[in-house]
């Protein structure tokens, strides 16, 4: 699955040397349906395969529910993964119906039903899509006697065991989840059963910044790359030519595309930044987009690596004395308590969850998260390091380009749709509550207890994107006001009575108390001159 989204155009013949491996239907028991955020050889599609009598089905397909332009890298990292993908299977004997890019299907499920139709496959195998939208659609292109939808043994946490972890809670937090799951898994627990060293979480630990000399004191080495080899380049050519029209950068375009690069890719993290990870995992640094980072998100969506493996591989780190426990906590709790409570909120709130818009926020999304142009420096940083690599780490998705949105008051679909865009990580099931619940708090607070904003001293404490930027984290008003402040404050008059029965926002909301009206006035205008300059087309502020 890709989801890449382009104008329609007339159809164009298939390139030559472009070959599609086909099987003759009188010889086909299983039609087995991989999808681009399955490349696991070990998934449940694989379970009785014959590549005597059985065929994988794959198909790099046109997106048709959103006009939303796919950024550049992400759409490399879905069919580069993709097409070495299928180069193993292939080299394994195994027969791939593949359709390209350049075939312009107008769908996943017609694509499947035409294939249906023509091969006569005995059985159609499929794992269950981490999208809704996508189940349903194969559901309806396949007719129910010939689906085999099984379980996604990628996850260790099923629909069923979240329905039960979420049946009679009033609030679904996640810190109560991921002790239950760190007690099912036994994950980084001491003899008695309890947690390592004492605590659960270590996370008041891990929000240091880097201060003002900067991260490279801690003798930082740049992630492993991988530059791309002729598969790769093919889709890079390929791409700039069906998207041209599409954002994003492909010159820096390096991530593990196979799971042998993935490996590597976590090996080396382990190694060489998993100590230091935990202790800056929240600070930002103007030129620096990994930091101690991992980069193994996307490999981890796209299914190249399994958590399992992940989770018990930095365990054995801390165990040998290698890593601290507050950078490996802190590293698990993204992977088996985030990860897997986010899964089990978008299944348990789907379809209705994507409507939610609990704060009415209708502003649309600003030009410069296309481009990057913006005189807001942590936001030119973070948007133009997101289209030139397709990444951003969680700190800069929630406090930098969410808060911004949040406070703004843009549309949270629309923010939903830049997310899944731009990211090569993003697939629907995690991007989806990350965005309309944490970033945006659009579903009320089924995801976090509070909205998570902040002024630009946030910003300015978290990282050096402030310095040399003409705005003041400090004032609210005037010329040099950071629009970060302006609105923080604009958005706590704006939503004061839901706030004020909030307990995690008493504080707050005494704050605003203090403020006078005039001052409170000032603030209104300046936040509504804002909203105004940057409704207008191509418009920076």
């Amino acid at each position: 699955m890709i989801m890449v989204v382009m104008e329609d155009t007339p159809k164009k013949p298939a390139r030559p040397g472009r070959r599609r491996s086909t099987a003759r239907s009188d010889e086909l028991r299983h039609l087995v349906i991989v999808l681009g955020d399955q490349l696991d050889r070990s998934s449940a599609a694989f379970d009785g395969f014959d590549s005597a009598t059985d065929v994988v089905w794959m198909c790099e397909a046109l997106a048709e529910s959103t006009r939303v332009p796919v950024s550049l890298p992400r759409v490399v990292m879905f069919l580069s993964a993709m097409r070495h993908f299928r180069a193993a299977l292939e080299k394994e004997g195994i027969r791939v119906v593949y359709h390209a890019l350049d075939e312009r299907q107008t769908s996943l499920a017609e694509t499947l039903r035409a294939d249906i139709e023509s091969l006569a496959p005995h059985r159609v195998i499929l794992v269950e899509p981490g999208e809704w939208g996508i189940r349903e659609a194969f559901r309806t292109a396949c007719p129910a006697t010939l689906l085999d939808e099984r379980i996604d043994r990628h996850f260790l946490c099923s629909h069923d065991d979240f329905e039960a972890h979420a049946s009679g809670r009033k609030q679904l937090r996640m810190e109560f989840f991921y002790r239950e799951m760190r007690r099912r898994h036994g994950v980084l627990l001491d003899d008695s059963g309890g947690p390592e060293g004492g605590e659960w979480n270590y996370d008041a630990e891990n929000r240091k910044s880097f201060g003002r000399e900067g991260p490279g004191r801690l003798a930082m080495r740049p992630p492993i790359a991988f530059p791309p080899d002729a598969i790769t380049r093919t889709v890079i050519s390929e791409v700039k030519s069906e998207l041209p029209e599409n954002p994003g950068k492909l010159d820096d375009f390096d991530w593990p595309v196979t799971r042998d690069q993935a490996l590597e890719t976590l090996q080396d993290f382990i190694e060489n930044r998993l100590a230091v990870f935990g202790d800056h995992q929240d600070a930002m640094w103007t030129g620096e987009p990994w930091l101690f980072h991992s980069r193994i998100s996307a490999a981890l969506n796209l299914k190249l690596l399994n958590p399992k493996e992940v989770i018990a591989r930095v365990e054995e780190t801390y165990r040998k004395g290698q890593a601290p426990l507050t950078a490996v906590e802190g590293f698990i709790r993204q992977i088996l308590g985030w990860r897997e409570y986010v899964r089990g909120v978008y299944w348990l709130h789907m379809p209705k969850y994507l409507d939610r818009n609990a704060l009415d926020a209708q502003e649309p999304l600003p030009d410069f998260f296309w481009t990057g142009d913006t005189p807001m420096r942590c936001l030119s940083e973070c948007v133009g390091q997101t289209l030139r690599y397709g990444y951003a780490h969680h700190i800069q998705r929630l406090m930098v380009t969410g808060l911004f949105c949040l406070m703004l008051g843009v549309d949270p679909k629309e923010v939903h749709r830049w997310y899944l865009a731009v990211y090569v990580d993003a697939v629907e099931w995690v991007e989806l509550p990350n965005t309309l619940g944490m970033s945006q708090y659009a579903d009320g607070g089924v995801m976090a207890s509070k909205p998570y904003i902040a002024t630009g001293r946030y910003i300015e404490r978290m990282s050096n994107y402030c310095s040399g930027c003409r705005f003041d984290p400090a004032q609210a008003t005037g010329d040099k006001a950071c629009p970060f402040t302006t609105l923080y404050w604009d958005f706590l008059q704006r939503h004061e009575p839901m706030l004020r029965s909030n307990p995690r926002m008493g504080l707050q909301v005494k704050n605003l108390a203090r403020i006078d009206q005039k001052q409170r006035a000032a603030i209104r205008q300046q936040a509504d001159q804002l909203r105004s300059s940057l409704r207008a087309p191509n418009s920076s502020s």
